[in-house]
């Protein structure tokens, strides 16, 4: 089967060409500007044959404080990072970012999508860590929209009534552990769950038709 004749894959037209990937940061503080990005995951998502959405591999990155970061001790008592553990293998903003942009680019074009679309837990918050690091770090090729997301607390708001992560995992029957919880990629793993739950559960109502697959030989 040539190029020309291959089937797009299904995620392709699900949202819009947009392919979505979950992203959890942990950072020193509230100021995308200011303070430091320590850790960053990304989980991309795959979708099955019955157009329901799954997990697909995650990757972490440990990022160290930017040139005159700031870094709130609150913020580091909540995470319990600390930014000068050597056994973090903390790498630099444009390392690490690139570490997790590639995969994500590869995604993309697995999946036949034009470009990724961030989904996270109060969303607006890991939008513009990651886009701060990025323009810091110079990486001209983002693979996230710039400015669309999808954000799980509002839509656990209106599927479970809770906007917390933890209440609304357990909600949906997700099992959560708050002592694994402010790990990067505990949380973005969780978050994933969450997502793709109420996506297919969606489905499942009636909400978005599967589409279609042809079985035909090419």
């Amino acid at each position: 089967m040539t190029d020309e004749n291959r089937q797009s894959h299904p995620m392709s037209r699900r949202f819009r060409g947009f392919l979505p990937i979950v992203v959890d940061v942990e950072t020193g503080g509230f100021n995308p500007e200011r303070d430091a990005l320590l850790e960053i995951a990304a989980v991309i998502l795959t979708m099955d044959d019955d157009g329901r959405l799954r997990r697909a591999e995650t990757h972490v990155q440990q990022i160290d404080p930017f040139e005159g970061a700031n870094l709130e001790q609150s913020a580091l008592d909540f995470t319990g990072i600390d930014p000068w553990n050597p056994e973090r293998e903390a790498v630099p903003e444009r390392e690490g970012l690139s570490e997790i942009f590639g995969p994500i680019r590869k995604a993309v074009k697995a999946h036949d999508c034009k470009r990724a679309v961030l989904v996270g837990h109060n969303a607006t918050f890991d939008h513009n860590f990651v886009f701060a690091a990025a323009h810091r770090a110079e990486i001209n090729r983002n693979p996230f929209h710039p400015f669309s997301t999808f954000d799980t607390a509002t839509l656990a708001g209106l599927a479970y009534g809770h906007t917390v992560l933890a209440q609304a995992c357990k909600l949906a029957g997700i099992p959560f552990n708050n002592k694994e919880a402010h790990s990067a990629a505990y949380d973005a793993e969780k978050t994933a769950d969450l997502f793709c739950g109420i996506v297919n559960r969606w489905q499942e109502l009636g909400g978005f038709p599967p589409p279609v697959i042809s079985d035909e030989a090419e």
